[in-house]
């Protein structure tokens, strides 16, 4: 069946291909070298997908890749994971477009992960199983706990896939012509044939060599980029400037007042400890050490990639803007200015053909397509299993029931997940992705986030402070967000928004840790104490490990 479907999809793409071909010839050319490429890694990841399905026999292969995967490899694979379109492609477009405020973004996306690994990796491999759910009802009742933890996943993965959505729609766009609405169906059922066949073993994998794709092409981008000008800094700033003026040097293009830059300060750094898919990560390695080594890795990896992103937007602005082949000239005649093909989303694909040429161009097409399509395999992974095993198995089923059935229903959220993907990605067409993920970001860090951490190291958390000061969280930042300029008025048309800023999360982070401490300190209850009296050895089992391969709940 696998090969059957593989023939399918190539061959739906040679179709879309001849499509654009014979009706969008006129408008732009057909890039061939990027067209094989991308068909080429199609063709490839498909492959990992039959060689990993044939490889996936239980829920714990499904989830978890069976626990095997090494500190290394895991690290890989969570830069690969975390080096999302939102990074490549939307963080080098923001820098293009605004310069010095897009490094906000770069050095926030990477702050979190000291959090993680001094803080959330180790109590979180020795406590849990598949999920974050598992760690944060640990000592606390089941059936709230999970169904809080399940929706504030589900919302984040939501989120984020809309980002890796509207990236890949973009890209698909600009390659082969299509429609944008097209683009984003064929990404989401690649996507969902990943992770239905494939699971985590598959989607590891793409990740790991998605990461070494996108490094080695974004080193080169930027080294490409720096040689241009002598490898001088000075000399790529000045010009930048000469062409869109000193204020790109200068904050305040995106983020223009200290509540806004406090606000997304926070979402950024709380919310990567509260992701679902990267959290979901650490139940991939064997033991706490190796998940330790996972983010030590990992961090690195991500950490220089930042540094790349950075400079490939200055170079996107000097090699890109102004040059006639990059324009939308029919977007020039009616909105004036100097629009890119695609939009700033795609900056970071043209620089790559200014720098090398239609080869180069359909190497960084293809890994920027892989990128999407190891993130959004790790995200729908990640919300499927919120639904299978946080909301099926251990609400409705109470834990009875086998993992073959469990296997099933996560099949059936992922195919469910994907057509909402795609729906919500044809609806934030407009916007950037960067933007999107910072909004992820806060949803992260209002709900998963504050009851993670609290269940780890607070003694006195109860399941009433757990449930009403994670909803609150939950239900503040999503308001918020509906509220806020971004959907009230750039999504829904209103004129103004109810909510003045972007950036939800100084509000509803505050709310969440607030609402938890209160409901937790009043409540008298039997519960609360039994849950207090549990926290010694659940603590003692986070920090040493004993007793991890055992139940992992009381």
């Amino acid at each position: 069946m696998n090969r059957i479907l593989t023939f399918l999809i190539l061959g739906s793409i040679a179709v879309f291909a001849s499509g654009a071909i014979e009706g969008e010839i006129a408008k732009q050319a057909l890039n061939v070298p990027a067209i094989v490429m991308f068909v080429i890694f199609v063709g490839a990841t498909l492959g990992i997908t039959y060689w990993a399905a044939k490889r996936t026999k239980s829920a714990k292969d499904f989830y978890t890749a069976g626990g095997g995967i090494t500190g290394f490899q895991n690290g890989m694979a969570i830069a690969g994971d975390y080096m999302s379109a939102a990074s490549f492609l939307g963080i080098s477009g923001l820098v293009y477009f605004k310069g010095y405020d897009g490094l906000i973004y770069s050095i926030g996306f990477l702050v979190g992960w000291p959090i993680i690994l001094f803080m959330i990796a180790e109590p979180l491999r020795n406590l849990g199983k598949y999920t974050f759910a598992d760690v944060a009802s640990y000592r606390l009742r089941q059936t709230p706990i999970r169904i809080l933890a399940a929706f504030g996943s589900i919302a984040t993965v939501i989120l984020y896939l809309i980002a890796q959505m509207v990236g890949s729609g973009k890209l698909i766009q600009l390659l082969f012509g299509l429609q944008y609405e097209v683009a984003v169906v064929l990404v989401g059922v690649l996507m969902i044939l990943y992770v239905t066949f494939g699971g985590m073993l598959a989607t590891t994998w793409v990740q790991i060599i998605k990461a070494f794709l996108l490094l080695s092409g974004a080193t080169f981008m930027a080294i490409a980029v720096m040689a241009h000008y002598d490898f001088s800094f000075g000399s790529l700033f000045a010009h930048a400037t000469e062409l869109k003026g000193v204020e790109i040097m200068s904050p305040g293009g995106l983020v223009s007042d200290p509540i806004s830059a406090i606000s997304l300060a926070i979402a950024l750094m709380f919310g990567v400890a509260g992701l679902p898919h990267i959290l979901m990560r650490f139940f991939t390695v064997s033991d706490a050490k190796e998940a330790r080594k996972s983010v030590f890795y990992a961090t690195g990896f991500i950490g220089y990639f930042y540094i790349l992103t950075f400079i490939i937007g200055f170079g996107a602005i000097v090699m890109v803007l102004g040059n006639p082949q990059y324009l939308d000239v029919a977007k020039q005649a009616i909105d004036g200015g100097q629009p890119i093909l695609g939009g700033n989303n795609m900056a970071a694909i043209h620089l790559s053909h200014a720098v090398g040429g239609d080869f180069f161009l359909g190497f960084i097409s293809a890994v920027a397509f892989a990128t999407i399509l190891a993130v959004v395999s790790g995200l729908t992974l990640a919300g499927a299993s919120a639904i299978s095993h946080d909301l099926y198995a251990s609400v409705i089923k109470k834990g009875n029931v086998d993992s073959l059935k469990e296997m099933q229903v996560s099949k059936i959220a992922t195919v469910v997940l994907g057509i909402v993907a795609i729906i919500m990605g044809i609806m934030f067409e407009k916007q950037n992705i960067a933007f999107v993920v910072g909004l992820a970001f806060a949803i992260a860090a209002s709900a998963n986030f504050p009851i993670l951490f609290l269940s780890m190291y607070w003694r006195k958390l109860t399941t009433r402070g757990a449930l009403i000061g994670g909803s609150m969280g939950l239900a503040t930042a999503v308001l918020l967000v509906i509220l806020g300029p971004i959907v009230w008025v750039d999504i829904l048309g209103n004129a103004t928004a109810i909510f003045p800023y972007k950036y939800p999360a100084l509000f509803s982070v505050i709310v969440a840790f607030l609402g938890i401490w209160f409901f937790s300190i009043t409540d008298k209850s039997q519960n609360a104490k039994d849950e207090e009296a549990a926290f010694e050895a659940q603590f003692i089992r986070s920090q040493t490990g004993i007793g991890a391969d055992g139940a992992t709940s009381h």
